[in-house]
């Protein structure tokens, strides 16, 4: 019904099919056919011919003022799509651990918000389990986690890698035995204790210690225990816990023994009352990715996050984006 609506606007605007004609570049006999075919689709005419100039019928004005509003919304659209290519507008959700949410993210999402400062931002912390849920469903956006995900319905962006390290309370008498296996904590800041001169500890002397290990399904619990079995022993562990800053927390307090990532150490500042040990196992280096769902709309929010948070990494993975 509304299209070739530029002609008859045109023709409206200008009160002459002559001049119409020349303002869109094509014959006056080709227009006037196109106005036609119109009228006719409508079972009434829009212009009223026996006039000079030529004047609007009664239907004629109401169409002209509907094809106003339609205009009006697809400049209103089109407003909202330049806004949306530039960053002018939208939405962007991201989920992540304790870890991630407390320390990883939040200088990442100022640096962003910074750059687009009209972009809602919702950030939510919760469990591995309970992100990939949420990202499935389509709740969030993305997700970041140190968790390696198979399923092959989410697309995987790395971030950067981190390293496992043994947490030890100070105050165990072990320590004594182990000071050539130390770390110094200003090289865990500045990654230096990853030079291959470093030692690793002989992880088999804490065969007797208590452990702080998190929940099953977690991932640092998974390369803590194939860590203990490569060393030959069972753990005796205190506690499951959800998150890895809890175990830590409570390594701080001189309760047990807990494998933190040097994520968490470079954020919060190595603890004078725990000491640091380096491990050789595979197990103990891991990625920190994010994650999105596969084939879900790609935003021009994401896209421009990823960009940002991935950029050393992304090289790689321009086609995916």
């Amino acid at each position: 019904m509304f299209e070739g609506k530029e002609y008859i606007y045109e023709v409206y605007k200008e009160k002459s099919f002559s001049k119409a004609a020349k303002n869109l570049y094509i014959s006056q006999p080709s227009l006037s056919a196109s106005v036609r075919r119109i009228e006719q689709k409508l079972g009434t005419p829009i212009f009223d011919r026996s006039s000079s100039p030529i004047q609007l019928t009664e239907c004629g004005q109401t169409y002209i003022k509907a094809i106003q509003e339609i205009m009006e919304i697809e400049r209103g659209f089109q407003d909202y799509l330049d806004n949306l290519q530039h960053l002018q507008t939208g939405t962007l959700s991201i989920g992540g651990s304790s870890l991630f949410a407390s320390y990883v993210l939040p200088p990442l999402i100022a640096q962003f918000t910074k750059k687009y400062p009209l972009i809602t931002i919702h950030l939510l912390e919760e469990t591995t389990s309970n992100l990939e849920h949420l990202l499935m469903e389509g709740t969030l956006d993305l997700i970041i986690d140190n968790f390696q995900f198979e399923d092959e319905s989410l697309q995987k962006y790395f971030y950067q890698s981190e390293h496992l390290l043994a947490a030890v309370p100070m105050s165990f008498p072990v320590n004594q035995l182990l000071s050539a296996f130390a770390l110094d904590p200003l090289s865990i800041l500045s990654d230096s204790y990853l030079d291959s001169a470093i030692p690793c500890v002989p992880f088999h002397v804490f065969r007797e210690e208590p452990f702080l290990f998190l929940k099953p399904e977690n991932d640092t619990m998974q390369r803590g225990m194939k860590i203990c079995k490569k060393y030959g022993f069972q753990p005796h562990i205190l506690l499951h816990l959800d998150q890895q800053i809890t175990a830590y927390n409570i390594t701080c307090s001189g309760m047990g023994i807990c494998f933190v990532s040097d994520t968490l150490i470079r954020s919060t500042s190595p603890h004078p009352n725990v000491v640091y040990y380096k491990l050789d196992f595979e197990e103990s280096v891991r990625s920190i990715c994010f994650y999105r769902k596969r084939n879900r709309y790609l935003s021009f929010a994401v896209k421009e996050f990823l960009n940002m948070a991935c950029a050393d990494s992304l090289s790689d993975q321009t086609a995916l984006l």
